[in-house]
């Protein structure tokens, strides 16, 4: 049974009835055929069917690194990642990043991020929810960061390689981006002792909600399902 707004969008705004058939997910694994069977204001009963994999799942394993921008531009970086296959993102704080959160707020704005990225897979036909870690400071990211990416890449506007000019990878890229101030040169020599490669998306300087997509878009254009 869906309750509450999940079961007012259908119908309310797709003006679905009884007997009228949907596909549905839970966000881990397969798709679902399943009709609806009754419907109240606040409800719908479902009549689970049959399963199955759409397919919407990049080979490519891509972890975004976020320098954490003002909530507009944050919710819209984690909806079009979602949209653009990433199986990771992991929102960090940074030296020149302007939002500062508190415990509370934190809590709050990850439980935020989920939903965006869910309502992306609801658009996109993703059936797998991306893995949205809590925020951290990008120096406590670097200190526990894990080793299991075949490349690590950081934008620089300044960087004279492209991400065209990247070897391919065997299946994951690590992807690290900064927040509407960029990252400090101390950030910039982390990152570089953490192993990673600074690189650009071409000659103009790109806001933070551009790079991301952008960035991503490219990836999967070059090793991933948009080739």
């Amino acid at each position: 049974m869906l309750e509450g707004d999940p079961a007012r969008y259908l119908g309310r705004v797709l003006r679905l009835r009884v007997d009228d058939e949907i596909a549905v997910f839970n966000g881990t694994g397969p798709e679902w055929s399943a009709t609806i069977a009754g419907m109240t204001k606040s409800t719908a009963t479902l009549r689970i069917g049959d399963s199955f994999e759409p397919g919407t799942e990049s080979p490519l394993k891509v972890q975004l690194v976020q320098g954490i921008s003002r909530s507009e531009r944050m919710d819209y970086v984690v909806q079009k990642a979602t949209e653009l296959g990433v199986k990771r993102i992991t929102p960090v704080l940074t030296d020149y990043g302007v939002v500062k959160l508190d415990v509370r707020r934190a809590l709050k704005r990850h439980e935020h991020w989920r939903s965006v990225a869910a309502g992306a897979c609801e658009q996109s036909g993703r059936t797998r929810l991306p893995l949205i870690d809590a925020p951290l400071p990008l120096n406590e990211w670097f200190g526990d960061k894990p080793a299991d990416a075949d490349v690590d890449l950081i934008l620089k506007p300044a960087a004279t390689a492209t991400l065209t000019r990247v070897a391919a990878p065997s299946t994951k890229v690590c992807l690290l981006i900064g927040p509407e101030g960029g990252f400090s040169g101390t950030e910039y020599e982390d990152a570089e002792v953490s192993g990673f490669r600074a690189v650009s998306v071409g000659p103009r300087i790109l806001r933070t909600e551009t790079a991301a997509p952008a960035a991503l878009a490219i990836l999967q254009s070059l090793w991933g399902d948009l080739a």
